[in-house]
């Protein structure tokens, strides 16, 4: 579930949804803005038609009776004159109303006086013209026009006010239906144009990443070695740049590459070609060496220093030669493991006693017999006493060697081996760098029995088992050496590299 839910947030702040959003947005805004603005424009043309034509067609009515009207009419005469005008326009539902002074008359709904505000009733009393206003009443728009009567002069001069005014009251449910269709229509074609954009957003996104899809896929495969992956370059855009730069950036890192492989496999040549030829005149050199060590005896003192000199460095050359041949063969890829089932504890007591070690280091093994594996008995061997070399070379006694099995299902059990002293430890900025090849914690000790090769090559053969080993300070002091390897028993199918 949590893996789902992270990879829909990964997909929400995708490059694909950012691009369909700001399509989206985009539309939206430009639909919403382009309908309120057509909307607005439509509705006053619709409204402004309406209002001037029910305006004319009022003054119309209202002149064509003007004729017959009393210069001071009474209230017969008003009723006549606003039924007439009403019964003139009655498929309009006009209402229609007269003041005279105090005198009133109406053609239609009583309460229409009611809806004359006193704006518009101060307009028509201080202006000739018609006035109009559009009010709220009965749920919907009304129009409201005031229509002051006027007498010509018969002299060509302007027209003098009656004092008559007539009022005409009509609702405009028609030009409310216009309007609600336009709101109909423009939401409509804004959800038209929202969904096509999407769309389009959909078919761009695509478009734009493409391209970019491709080189992931091309950065993944280089990441896995495949250094002459190309991507293919269509257009001129920015797109297509970056395709090109890539291009160029893997074909010169490929040309890098191929060419520090080749010096790599140069030097690793180098290195195996001349740790064989040393052996041969090395072989000699130590045949001559053991035949002056026996007549040392018979030397005189400065001598036999020489010889004793020339002795064990002729032995610090053959063990370097030797640590060369075998990292040469890790490197060609050309080591393999000769497994055996063995008493793990027999094979640490022996890697001991064959280099007289008992009496220096302290065990802590498991009782003969309680732990056996199938390792490579050379390898174990060379494991073993790389680790405890090194804690006697550069800690302190005691040096512990303990030897135990960890993980409780047969598929994770493991042997660990760990060798600890009571030395200054290693230092914090070493700990990284102790399996390194010729890597020395002290660089200032330019020459030691140690040819800075030994931990290197135990770490070769602890993964060579498919083991792990690594390096810690102690809480109370000296460095702790720990080697976990997998406990291969019968019917265990090999490990990858091994061969029985």
């Amino acid at each position: 579930m949590t893996s789902v839910v992270a990879r829909a947030l990964l997909a929400l702040r995708g490059l694909r949804t950012r691009l369909v959003v700001a399509f989206v947005l985009v539309a939206v805004v430009s639909a919403l803005s382009t309908g309120a603005l057509a909307f607005r424009e439509a509705r006053t043309g619709v409204l402004q038609q309406s209002q001037d034509a029910v305006i004319r067609q009022f003054r119309d009515s209202v002149d064509a009776v003007a004729a017959g009207i009393p210069t001071e009419p009474d209230q017969q005469a008003m009723d006549a004159l606003v039924g007439q005008v009403a019964r003139a326009n009655q498929s309009q539902r006009w209402q229609v109303l007269a003041t005279y002074g105090r005198r009133r008359a109406s053609f239609g709904a009583r309460d229409a006086f009611d809806r004359l505000s006193p704006e518009l009733l101060a307009s028509v009393r201080d202006q000739p013209s018609a006035v109009f206003q559009r009010v709220s009443a009965g749920g919907g728009p009304v129009l409201v026009v005031g229509l002051p009567v006027a007498y010509g002069n018969g002299r060509g001069g302007p027209p003098a006010l009656s004092g008559l005014v007539m009022y005409l009251v009509v609702p405009q449910d028609t030009e409310q239906a216009y309007v609600k269709a336009m709101i109909t229509a423009i939401k409509d074609a804004a959800l038209w144009a929202v969904g096509l954009a999407v769309v389009l957003a959909l078919f761009a996104a695509r478009g734009v990443l493409r391209p970019v899809r491709a080189l992931r896929r091309a950065t993944r495969r280089m990441a896995e070695g495949h250094l002459d992956v190309r991507l293919a370059v269509n257009g001129s855009d920015e797109l297509a740049d970056l395709s090109r730069s890539f291009n160029d950036t893997a074909a010169a890192l490929e040309r890098s590459v191929t060419e520090l492989r080749r010096l790599e496999a140069q030097a690793r040549r180098f290195v195996a070609d001349v740790s064989h030829e040393l052996r041969t005149p090395l072989a000699a050199m130590s045949s001559v060496t053991d035949v002056l060590d026996e007549g040392a005896g018979r030397l005189d003192p400065e001598t036999a220093t020489a010889v004793g000199l020339i002795s064990e460095e002729t032995v610090r050359l053959a063990r370097l030669v030797e640590d060369l041949m075998e990292v040469s063969r890790f490197d060609a890829g050309a080591a393999q493991l000769s497994l055996d089932e063995i008493d793990l504890a027999e094979s640490v007591r022996r890697t001991l006693a064959s280099r007289g070690w008992l009496d220096r280091v302290d065990t802590r093994l498991p009782a003969p017999g309680a732990l056996r594996a199938r390792v490579d008995p050379r390898r174990l061997d060379v494991v073993v006493a790389n680790l405890v070399g090194n804690a006697l070379r550069h800690g302190a006694p005691p040096v512990v060697v303990s030897l135990h099995a960890t993980g409780g299902a047969p598929a994770g059990a493991r042997a660990v081996i760990e060798v600890r002293d009571a030395g200054p430890g290693i230092p914090p900025g070493a700990l990284p760098h102790v399996f390194e090849r010729f890597y020395k914690a002290d660089t200032s000790r330019t020459r030691s029995e140690s040819s800075g090769l030994g931990l290197a090559i135990t770490a070769e053969n602890v993964a060579l088992h498919g083991g792990r080993i690594s390096a810690r300070n102690a809480a109370g002091g000296g460095a702790v050496l720990t080697v976990e390897l997998p406990l291969h028993r019968h019917g265990a199918a090999d490990g990858p590299g091994e061969s029985a």
